[in-house]
């Protein structure tokens, strides 16, 4: 007889979306109400007011109901004109992938190339800017987490780099699997445009991106000759002063958010930023425990939101995904790009906790075994050492 039920909780382990606290699944299920109505404005400040110490910014921020993908379009269409010259670093698949867009909007992109195990350089950043003497390059696109390979760019030296050069260029970072997660400072790491999305750090389900803009990133967009519409950030800014969206907005999901944040701000953001801390170190240290490579190399770069595992050469990563899920019922990221089996990914991140983590870890280690995947025993027990220490 097949059994189709499997007992338990299901572990959602992959690096976003992430699991979802049930009281901000509860705040999602109210009636949708009238977004035009008289009470949709206090939904809509409050959220914005609550947005700003996440980003720890008080610049204007943006919400689009899409993916970050969606995100990456607004930014780069709202501050940039069609053959605008702009500089990324090839730190993984997320930021070729932020690549394409650009090209597809016909911008010119500079791509430094990269080996996906560290994050983008900030000598070679000063280098190439110094080297820009006529301020062709209109902006800097770096993404702060890379979600495919759990290295974390360094913003405020790449920040130093641009200034030490004194290039007008925008900075523009990506946070989708970063922001609540690791430290990230909008306004004070200078950075222009921020983007990110609703389900990583901020523990909702997809479907919402943001971006948040300096006062200089406002002023470019009043020159763009990009064409679009949908993405304006004027319209939006004009609407959001008074409460509401220049369309329909994503009404149950700014319920969820609203929830989010309010979690957010009780837990307190550095203590946020702590746990993720304090659990992203203990994953490595099973890691190190099983004798298995930790795909990031400069620890200064390691992610707090997940850590990619590399397999010993010959052995499948997704072949091990697939025993876990099967026997487990736990879902780890998958290589992606050029890391297709090469890597699995843990992700550590959102309405997470220690014993989850422990869970996660013994269910890794027991696949291992069970994909006789050479590797030492003992990571979960160097893992709840630490975390018992703490």
């Amino acid at each position: 007889m097949t059994v189709n039920y499997k007992p338990g909780r299901h572990f959602l382990q992959i690096p976003g979306p992430t699991n979802v606290p049930e009281g901000v699944i509860r705040a999602m299920a109210q009636p949708v109400i009238d977004h035009r109505g008289p009470s949709f404005p206090d939904l809509t400040k409050g959220i914005l007011e609550k947005l700003k110490p996440v980003f720890n910014t008080t610049s204007q921020i943006f919400i689009y109901p899409s993916s970050g993908t969606g995100g990456w379009e607004c930014a780069l269409l709202n501050v940039l004109s069609p053959g605008d010259k702009v500089l990324a670093f090839e730190t993984g698949h997320f930021a070729t992938l932020w690549k394409k867009i650009a090209e597809q909007l016909d911008l010119n992109v500079l791509w430094i190339p990269g080996d996906w195990r560290h994050g983008a350089d900030p000598s070679l950043l000063e280098e190439k800017l110094g080297e820009d003497s006529k301020h062709e390059i209109k902006a800097v696109l770096v993404v702060h987490n890379e979600t495919s390979t759990g290295v974390t760019s360094r913003i405020p030296k790449l920040r130093e780099a641009i200034d030490t050069v004194k290039h007008p260029a925008l900075f523009m970072v990506d946070t989708v699997s970063s922001l609540a997660c690791s430290e990230f400072k909008h306004d004070a790491w200078g950075v222009d445009v921020t983007v990110s999305a609703s389900q990583k750090g901020l523990m909702l389900p997809p479907g919402l991106s943001f971006n948040a803009a300096s006062e200089k990133a406002l002023e470019k967009s009043k020159n763009s000759k990009s064409k679009h519409s949908y993405w304006h950030w004027d319209a939006m800014m004009e609407d959001n002063a008074r409460g509401y969206f220049p369309y329909t907005p994503g009404t149950n999901l700014l319920y969820g958010l609203d929830e989010a944040l309010n979690l957010l701000h009780a837990e307190g953001m550095n203590n946020v930023i702590a746990r993720h801390a304090r659990l992203s170190e203990a994953t490595r240290i099973a890691v190190a425990g099983w004798g298995l490579e930790n795909l990031c190399m400069n620890p200064e770069e390691y992610s707090n939101s997940l850590t990619a595992v590399m397999v010993p050469e010959g052995y499948d990563a997704d072949a091990l995904r697939k025993i876990i899920l099967e026997r487990f019922n736990m879902s780890l990221g998958t290589g992606l790009g050029k890391l297709k089996g090469v890597v699995f990914r843990i992700g550590h991140l959102g309405d997470f906790n220690e014993l989850m983590l422990a869970g996660t870890l013994s269910g890794v280690e027991m696949g291992l075994s069970l994909a006789n995947i050479p590797h030492k025993k003992g990571g979960v027990d160097a893992a709840m050492e630490f975390l018992a220490a703490q």
